[in-house]
């Protein structure tokens, strides 16, 4: 038997801000790592991506710039997760594509 239990959080402001903080830190890494495989997909011109790995050390570099310092507020691991979830999306992406006879 599969039993499940439900939990509501109450977190207080600051530890809702820092949940908002995540979250729109993943959202921005996400789509960061779509548009980087999108641009990568576009210059080769065929469906080849790049890895996990790539993204995240040209991520670590993007974090080091002043611009992007914001990134270090949170977790790395959500960060990690995002990228993680967008290299996935375009696993997909490419499955379906070869279902349906596209190079």
């Amino acid at each position: 038997m599969i039993m499940a239990k439900k939990v509501r959080l109450l977190p207080d402001k600051e530890q809702s801000k820092q949940l908002e903080k995540s979250a729109g830190t993943a959202r921005f890494i996400y789509n960061w790592a779509l548009d980087k495989q999108i641009q990568h997909m576009t210059a080769i011109g065929k469906l080849n991506k790049l890895s996990d790995n790539d993204l995240r050390k040209e991520l670590t570099q993007l974090k080091r710039t002043e611009k992007y310092k914001w990134l270090y507020d949170v977790s790395n691991n959500v960060a990690k997760q995002a990228v993680k979830d967008a290299c996935l999306a375009i696993d997909r992406f490419h499955a379906e594509s070869k279902k349906r006879g596209y190079k």
